[in-house]
């Protein structure tokens, strides 16, 4: 079972979530700006994408700069940020269990779910 981190007003995530749904593969959709990963669940997120927490990170957003981040803040940092500001997120991400993606580009999802 698979779990998709949706934003459903990002064009990439819907595009990826189309993917999933032709897949066929069971899974479960959390829109996580309506219901956002807590600080322990991203700390499991980050070992199963095996990034760096900046590696996913919208660095752009406003919210990375008020929460005085740079690209060289510890991933504890922006992880406790991220918990805060859930839009920091990129998107969109599936995981599992064992290991998880982030869908950019979102053909990627394709040879994930294989």
């Amino acid at each position: 079972m698979y779990i998709f981190l949706h934003n459903s007003r990002c064009s990439k995530s819907r595009e990826a979530l189309k993917i999933m749904e032709k897949s066929k593969k069971k899974y479960t959709l959390r829109e996580y700006l309506k219901n956002p990963l807590d600080l322990d669940e991203l700390i499991s997120l980050q070992e199963k994408l095996w990034l760096k927490a900046i590696e996913f990170t919208r660095t752009q957003e406003a919210e990375f700069k008020q929460s005085n981040l740079t690209k060289e803040s510890s991933d504890l940092e922006i992880l406790k940020a991220m918990s805060k500001y859930p839009k920091l997120m990129e998107r969109a991400i599936v995981y599992n269990d064992n290991s998880a993606i982030v869908c950019r580009p979102v053909e990627k999802l394709n040879d994930y779910l294989k």
